[in-house]
C-alpha cells in the first residue's frame, strides 16, 4: 500500500515570518512513515520554507512552462529549482477560474516539470453547475485526458492528481466520502484507459475541498483516495498536524 500524500495549500497567505513560526511548531512533529506531508506556500516564502522544513515537502503554487522570456510576473522552473523546490501545484481551480488557465496550459506545465525532474500536482475539478447537471465524471475525465497529453507512461507515475470540486473549495461544503471516491475512481479509470490499470494504480490521487480533521479519516478510507490537498485547515498548525497524522 502506497503512502498517503497530504499537502497543505496556503494560497495567497503567509509571510516569511508566518511560515518560519508555523514550521517551528509543526516540522518536528510531522514524521510519519505512512504519509508524505507537504505544504504549498507563496513564492516569497519558498526559500524560507525549504531552509526550515526537514520532514515536510515544500511545493510552489504555480509555475510557467518556459525556462525564460518576456512573461512579466511569472516564475520559471529553473528559478524554483535554484531554491530546491521539487513539487509544484498546477491547474488549481482558482488559477483556472480567476486567471484563465486552460487544460492546454496545464499540460505544458506538467510536461516541462517532468522534463526537469520535478513533481506536478495536477488539479482538476468541476463547478457547481456541472455537478448539479450530473456531468462531473465526463468533465473531470476530459480534464485528465488533456492534462496528461503526451506524458509518457513512466512519467505519468510521478504525477500527483488532486481532485477538487470547485463548489467545495473554501465554502465549508465537502463532497461526501462516497462522492469523492466516485470521482477519484473515474480519474483512476480514465488513467487506466490512457495508460493501463497497473500504471493507474501507481498514480496518487488526492481529494481537496474543505478537508478538515473531522473528515480526513473517512476520506482516507476510500479505495481510490491516496491523500488530500488542504486549504484553510492547513493554515492552523494544530489542524495541519491532525491532518498529516490522521492515522496515529
Amino acid at each position: 500500500m502506497k503512502n498517503k500524500v497530504i499537502f497543505g495549500n496556503w494560497k495567497m497567505n503567509g509571510t516569511n515570518a508566518d511560515i518560519k513560526a508555523f514550521l517551528k511548531t509543526v516540522d518536528k512533529k510531522a514524521k510519519n512513515d505512512k504519509v508524505i506531508a507537504g505544504l504549498a506556500v507563496p513564492f516569497t516564502a519558498l526559500e524560507t520554507a525549504i531552509k526550515k522544513a526537514k520532514n515536510i515537502k515544500i511545493a510552489a503554487e504555480n509555475v510557467h512552462w518556459a525556462e525564460n522570456g518576456a512573461y512579466t510576473g511569472e516564475v520559471s522552473i529553473p528559478m524554483l529549482q535554484e531554491l530546491g523546490v521539487e513539487y509544484v501545484v498546477i491547474g488549481h481551480s482558482e488559477r483556472r477560474e480567476m486567471f484563465g488557465e486552460t487544460d492546454e496550459a496545464v499540460n505544458k506545465k506538467a510536461l516541462a516539470l517532468l522534463k526537469a525532474g520535478m513533481v506536478p500536482i495536477l488539479c482538476c475539478g468541476e463547478t457547481l453547475e456541472t455537478y448539479e447537471n450530473k456531468k462531473t465524471n465526463k468533465f473531470v475525465s476530459d480534464q485528465i485526458k488533456k492534462g496528461f497529453k503526451d506524458i509518457s507512461a513512466e512519467d505519468a507515475k510521478k504525477v500527483i492528481v488532486a481532485y477538487e470540486p470547485i463548489w467545495a473549495i473554501g465554502t465549508g461544503k465537502t463532497a461526501t466520502p462516497e462522492i469523492a471516491q466516485d470521482v477519484c475512481a473515474t480519474i483512476r479509470e480514465t488513467l487506466g484507459k490512457v495508460y493501463n490499470k497497473t500504471i493507474a494504480k501507481e498514480i496518487a490521487i488526492q481529494y481537496g475541498g474543505s478537508v478538515k480533521p473531522a473528515n480526513i479519516k473517512d476520506l482516507m478510507k476510500q479505495k481510490d483516495i491516496d491523500g488530500a490537498l488542504v486549504g484553510g485547515a492547513s493554515l492552523i498548525a494544530e489542524d495541519y498536524l491532525e491532518l498529516i497524522n490522521y492515522n496515529k
